[in-house]
């Protein structure tokens, strides 16, 4: 007979709280909170709490937030009065460096500084073999000469345009999202299982990669194989422990898995990955699948870590082998990642039953809290009744400078880089104008309603004075300024005015 939902987490021993879950979404900070520095401890913690709700996230009135998005006259970015647009980047167009061409497909990103002080961005780009414009091969840099992904390094010049912007990686693949270390460096993840003698590439994909934004010919071009190979999506690494947390995005079955990686050199610097470590899983004892917890709040205190049995995958998928009869814990489609205060955050953006997940959403943000081997469901997703609201399928996260999380969406019609504040509730920040073909219906003929190209990447500068998101196609890359701070219900903070969004 098939188990009900209650009867699984009632097994699995967990708790379903009607109270506030006190400080897991109110770690954010100004300095460099969102940014590879975030995790050495300069920024200030701020305490919040998630209220458990019956059903999604509460959508704020217009006013709440930073307040309602004001229409951009040149039709890319909708944002809050008080802010403002800069378009950095776009796919196509000529490098600083005369290296070629701006790369397609701009995905995930971090923002650091340099010993020298300068701001540098680090962007993926997830290409795959028939990429209109790959990541230029640049001597030194490329893994694999039948690769087409990569990164690109940006220099922000902090008036709205670029000193630089060069190669950083290039023969990789899928090259989705990543994260900030410790130490100020990039981890780009591919996202594919793809071996050599396939798709033109001469070597394995799915791996990590490290990437210095000062100089990348520091890190080169470098599998990290003991992270494992498989689907990944992202990274968040632990500063106090140097443990990497790993998302794998797989959304059919059998679905990905959360993993933590524990190095032989733990906070070692740039290169001090590449020494190994032990790759592990995690295990919710009782649940199988994620997709069945539905109520936001509800808590394990259970949580476990299996060793993955072979890390490289040589014959079998990670996610496939054989984990012991408790197995592990699997999801559809975990993307987003990233550390704040004590804790990890991670998402998974969808679960269909259609598809073979145990249940439906529209997209879940968990916490995990090490120290207490406890894992929370913050929030359920939508969906969106509304097309002016937000509601569905997280991707890219990060800390926000005022309190909570920045989501990039990645779903069906209009999309948004949304706020989720520490009270609970969701609001948006940005809307993305660039329309792509119409989506198609059922029977494969247009909707007439226009798609638009999905978020990513999205992150802070260090003193948490400009955000910066990428739309994923056509590939643009906006630095987007104003009074970020803790959004009010009141609107943006200070009462700053109805100046343009535009740039």
């Amino acid at each position: 007979m098939e188990a009900t939902r209650r009867q699984i987490l009632a097994g699995a021993g967990a708790i379903a709280f009607t109270g506030a879950v006190a400080e897991l979404l109110g770690t954010a900070a100004t300095g460099s909170a969102a940014s590879g520095s975030a995790a050495t401890g300069s920024a200030a913690a701020r305490a919040g709490a998630f209220r458990t709700r019956p059903a999604g996230p509460t959508v704020p009135p217009d006013h709440a937030g930073y307040g309602p998005l004001v229409p951009d006259p040149q039709g890319l970015l909708d944002l809050p009065a008080g802010f403002r647009y800069d378009v950095l980047s776009r796919t196509g167009t000529p490098m600083r460096s005369g290296e070629g061409p701006v790369p397609s497909n701009c995905d995930g990103m971090g923002a650091f500084t340099g010993p020298d002080g300068r701001l540098r961005l680090v962007r993926n780009h997830e290409n795959k073999a028939t990429a209109e414009f790959p990541v230029p091969h640049v001597d030194g840099l490329v893994y694999d000469r039948g690769g087409r992904g990569g990164c690109t390094v940006l220099e922000p010049d902090g008036r709205g345009g670029l000193t630089g912007e060069r190669v950083g990686i290039a023969g990789t693949a899928y090259n989705c999202a990543g994260g900030p270390t410790p130490w100020d460096t990039w981890l780009t993840c591919e996202e594919t299982e793809d071996l050599a003698g396939t798709t033109g590439y001469e070597k394995d994909h799915g791996f990590v990669f490290e990437v210095d934004p000062v100089d990348p010919y520091r890190t080169g071009a470098h599998p990290l194989t003991a992270l494992g190979r498989f689907q990944h999506e992202a990274v968040a690494v632990d500063p106090r422990t140097g443990v990497v947390y790993e998302t794998e995005d797989a959304w059919v079955e059998p679905f990905g898995l959360f993993y933590r990686f524990l190095p032989y050199r733990p906070l070692g610097g740039a290169g001090s990955l590449r020494a190994g470590g032990l790759l592990e899983a995690m295990r919710v004892p009782g649940v199988p699948d994620l997709s069945v917890v539905q109520e936001p709040g509800t808590v394990f205190e259970r949580v476990e870590w299996v060793p993955v049995p072979d890390p490289s995958a040589r014959r079998t998928p990670v996610r496939l082998q054989d984990f012991g009869r408790r197995g592990v814990t699997h999801a559809q489609k975990l993307e987003g990642c990233y550390w704040g205060g004590s804790r990890v955050f991670f998402v998974s953006s969808f679960a269909r039953r259609r598809e073979g997940s145990a249940a439906d959403h529209f997209g879940q943000v968990w916490a995990y809290e090490p120290d207490r081997r406890r894992l929370t469901l913050l929030v359920v997703f939508g969906p969106a009744t509304d097309p002016a609201l937000p509601g569905e399928s997280p991707d890219n996260i990060c800390l926000a400078p005022g309190g909570g999380l920045m989501v990039c969406e990645d779903g069906g019609g209009n999309q948004y880089v949304l706020g989720l504040a520490p009270g609970g509730h969701v609001y948006p920040v940005a809307r993305g104008r660039q329309a792509l073909a119409p989506a198609a219906g059922a029977a494969g003929g247009s909707t007439g309603q226009p798609e638009y190209g999905e978020f990513a990447g999205v992150t802070f500068a260090p003193d948490g004075s400009v955000m910066f998101v990428n739309c994923y196609t056509p590939g643009t890359t906006f630095a987007v300024t104003g009074p970020w701070g803790r959004p009010t219900a009141a609107g943006a903070p200070g009462g700053v005015g109805s100046a343009p969004s535009g740039g």
